[in-house]
């Protein structure tokens, strides 16, 4: 018995659908091609926000808030400091790569996390301060 090197399924408008729940079409091996995605398979992905919502004018690229995650890296609170930072980077990547929606996302979680390890940190520091001034003054 000998096998086809080609094989027959599902045209796109069936319902037969593999793994993915894409359908696909009578092709050769190795050359298997999906139906094209809809609107609200396009958003799943890291496709560009003009790509999905066509209605919005573009409102430019959105603040990554890298200059204020850097400031905040000065605050005793090392880990949040540091999360704030690599949210501000995959921001201003995501903004390189057209995902306006994930940019202006992660901008806003840099942005969250750095006014938290600044005031954080400021709160560590006056105690600190406070605390030592304390001790050294006797009565």
């Amino acid at each position: 018995l000998r096998g086809s090197k080609s094989f027959t399924a599902a045209l796109p408008g069936e319902a037969e659908r593999n793994g993915h729940g894409l359908a696909y079409k009578s092709v050769s091996v190795g050359h298997l091609e999906a139906a094209p995605l809809s609107p609200s398979r396009l958003s799943l992905g890291r496709a560009s926000s003009t790509a999905t919502s066509t209605a919005a004018p573009e409102q430019g690229r959105p603040r990554d808030y890298l200059v204020l995650a850097i400031f905040s890296c000065f605050c005793p609170v090392w880990p949040i400091n540091v999360v704030a930072l690599v949210f501000s980077i995959m921001s201003r990547n995501s903004g390189q790569q057209g995902d306006m929606d994930g940019a202006r996302r992660l901008g806003r979680m840099a942005r969250l996390l750095s006014i938290v390890s600044i005031v954080l940190g400021t709160i560590i520091i006056v105690l600190y301060i406070s605390l030592s001034f304390r001790g050294n003054v006797s009565f």
